[in-house]
């Protein structure tokens, strides 16, 4: 019964068209767009049409739909061919790296990615960059010392403050508390940047307020299965936690599963995608707070950032887009 429960964002994504649920271990795409114009095919004219790809980790995480859907907007206004690819997981490294081998295969123009792992990504999109692709990176940012020792360079940034993001959400129940109380934090992919940043940020958030003792901390892997499975863990250990720090709502809403089921009242839960099952949840009364990260301005950003790019335009390293906290009282 409770992985029928747990498993609702795959029905969700299949409900949407899409397949990214599949366990086969195979890559999935969630479309080709045809292109706008074909190429004339004259010697030494300039292509009607550039091919851009987006690789993101998953599209059972609904936050990765909507940056496809700002991706899309780019494209009908770019007049682009866009190719949408994604793993079946967000732990799915290698689907990854093999979908960017391919990719250097078909000879697109640039790849926007959002990488699943900060580290491992980083040498097939130096093969990427040497096969004279442009690169950009989104959401979650490949590690600067990796790069360097690959000769990965000139790969403009475009995300979020992941750090005070992250701060804000847990801040906005560490203030609540006036007597002793227990902490715990639900990290994401610890090899991943953005999941570092936001367990720092809500590290911050605890340290401040002198009544919060930080007690637990434990990856899930951005999962729902694997934020029930934690969550149920961590309180076994520590049954007396009051607040919980969630680093993306797919993993908050598995800890609030695990609550229900488990009878837990007055435990305050922050979490970070705002997500539209999780805006429902603050109404309900059930999370207090999330992050709204714009995840299709993300895409947006990125598609048009590698048409300049393309077209020689001289680059921001990094771009950051606001973050909005949404509460009950912001989300009427």
């Amino acid at each position: 019964m409770r992985l029928t429960q747990l498993h609702w964002g795959c029905v969700l994504a299949l409900g949407l068209g899409l397949a990214a649920c599949s366990d086969s271990g195979k890559p999935t795409v969630s479309g080709v767009a045809s292109p706008a114009a074909a190429p004339s095919g004259k010697p030494g004219e300039e292509p009607a049409t550039r091919k851009v790809a987006l690789v993101m980790k998953t599209l059972t995480n609904p936050f990765f739909v909507e940056m496809e859907k700002g991706a899309r907007r780019a494209q009908k206004e770019l007049g682009i061919e866009l190719l949408v690819k994604t793993a079946s997981q967000e732990t799915s490294i290698e689907q990854q790296i093999q979908i960017v081998e391919d990719l250097i295969r078909m000879k697109v123009d640039a790849i926007v990615i959002a990488p699943g792992d900060s580290l491992r990504m980083v040498p097939v999109l130096k093969a990427a960059q040497d096969a004279g692709i442009q690169i950009i990176n989104i959401d979650n940012r490949l590690d600067p010392e990796a790069m360097k020792k690959h000769g990965l360079s000139r790969v403009p940034f475009i995300s979020v403050d992941n750090e005070k993001a992250a701060y804000e959400s847990a801040r906005f129940i560490a203030q609540q508390v006036h007597k002793p109380a227990q902490a715990a934090i639900l990290e994401g992919i610890r090899s991943a940047d953005n999941a570092r940043l936001r367990k720092e940020g809500a590290e911050r958030a605890f340290k401040e307020n002198p009544h919060v003792r930080l007690v637990a901390q434990e990856t899930a892997n951005w999962k729902i299965d694997e934020g029930y499975a934690v969550t149920r863990k961590i309180f076994i250990a520590h049954p007396d936690i009051e607040l919980v720090f969630c680093a993306n709502d797919m993993m908050a809403l598995g800890a609030l599963q695990y609550l229900q089921e488990a009878g837990k009242q007055g435990v305050k839960v922050a979490a970070y995608d705002a997500l539209d099952e999780a805006r429902a949840a603050i109404k309900a009364g059930r999370l207090a707070a999330t992050v709204d990260q714009q995840a299709a301005e993300q895409g947006y950003q990125g598609v048009q950032l590698a048409i300049r790019a393309l077209k020689g335009d001289s680059l921001p390293e990094v771009i950051l887009i606001d973050t909005r906290l949404v509460t009950a009282e912001s989300a009427k």
